[in-house]
């Protein structure tokens, strides 16, 4: 019987949440989508993610130039570094967490990690996602830019392209993939669907009596440390 080789694929996502990471834990293969259209309009996980402030979940948002003509893939969309964004970003962390229990450990990495944030927003997002990895004890050798395999197609025609190069037999997919996910299209091709139905791991959160889920990794590592937060998604 053929063994399983599981393939995740995931955009660069800005501090992701934690089933980002569940889905780099869990992978044979992740693959960072990094040659795919970005949005012109409307919010995007690309440059933005919640964190409590003030006891409720709020945005925190990298400021992007979207001042641009036609289209651009993600790992073109540049950084609006005009004005001086991430200090306050960073202000805005300190303030909403500086009594958590981890606060002095994790503070300074996200201060490292934003210090200079480049130019390229998916540049940083893969600087900030290999850090968190490093940090909790996530392996990140498994991980594959899609920009840099042939692949061809679009919407399901790509991601079954990017698992057959891959030499992955199984795909992961999201709650949210059935909108628009061709089912049948795997199973053709011969892959696996697996879908990731993580469900969302309750900690303490210092500054609110409800707990609040989706947030940024941010919140998971001020509350639990990079310990228990890798035991979270291992544990599961």
């Amino acid at each position: 019987m053929e063994s399983t080789k599981l393939a995740a694929i995931h955009q660069p996502t800005f501090f992701p949440w934690l089933g980002y990471f569940d889905k780099i834990f869990r992978s044979d293969i992740f693959v960072i989508l990094d040659d795919v259209q970005y949005p012109k309009k409307g919010g995007s996980w690309s440059n933005r993610v919640k964190i409590l402030i003030s006891s409720e979940p709020n945005w925190i948002t990298v400021p992007i130039i979207r001042s641009f003509n036609g289209t651009k893939n993600i790992n073109e969309i540049e950084i609006d570094n005009s004005k001086s964004w991430n200090s306050k970003l960073l202000k805005s962390i300190e303030l909403n967490y500086k009594k958590a229990p981890y606060f002095d450990y994790i503070f300074p990495i996200t201060e490292d990690l934003l210090a200079e944030p480049g130019n390229v927003l998916a540049e940083l997002n893969l600087k900030i996602i290999y850090k968190i990895c490093s940090t909790i004890g996530l392996k990140t050798e498994h991980f594959v830019t899609a920009s840099s395999i042939k692949t061809e197609g679009s919407s399901t025609d790509l991601l079954i392209s990017i698992v057959n190069q891959t030499g992955c037999n199984a795909y992961m997919c999201g709650g949210g993939a059935v909108k628009y996910q061709e089912d049948e299209k795997f199973e053709k091709a011969g892959i696996k669907l697996i879908y990731q139905n993580f469900k969302h791991p309750v900690y303490k959160q210092f500054n609110t009596a409800e707990f609040r889920p989706g947030l940024s990794v941010i919140d998971v590592l001020m509350n639990c440390g990079a310990e228990n937060t890798l035991k979270l998604i291992a544990d599961r």
